[in-house]
């Protein structure tokens, strides 16, 4: 089991040394939590803030292995490999946007009642 947690944490170091994406997300993602906490949301809207980060950064380390396993498997360009690559950032683009419209509807009203 310590194994376990220790290769997941040689994983989540690697993508956040190597890929700016998840670099961003997570900074998006402290910002989002700090915001909730100051502005004060039900405690319900703070688990789906604390969720929908939690969705973006599996969306994105989903993209990294997708893109990982497809560099070892490929050496020239296919159209598979393309695929592949062009699917899994759609899932991060999914995941961002839904997180936008999560944000806008959490915290909107907050905003309004400043």
């Amino acid at each position: 089991m310590r194994k376990s947690f220790q290769f997941a944490g040689e994983g989540l170091s690697w993508v956040f040394h190597n890929h700016r994406n998840f670099r961003i997300y997570i900074g998006m993602g402290i910002a989002a939590t700090v915001l909730a906490y100051f502005l004060g949301v039900s405690k319900t809207e703070y688990i789906i803030v604390l969720f929908t980060v939690a969705f973006c950064l599996i969306a994105e380390l989903l993209n990294t292995a997708i893109e990982e396993v497809t560099d070892l498997i490929t050496i020239k360009w296919s159209h598979q490999a393309k695929v592949a690559k062009d699917v899994g950032a759609a899932l991060s683009l999914i995941a961002a946007m839904t997180a936008l419209i999560i944000g806008v509807l959490v915290f909107t009203p907050y905003f309004f009642s400043l």
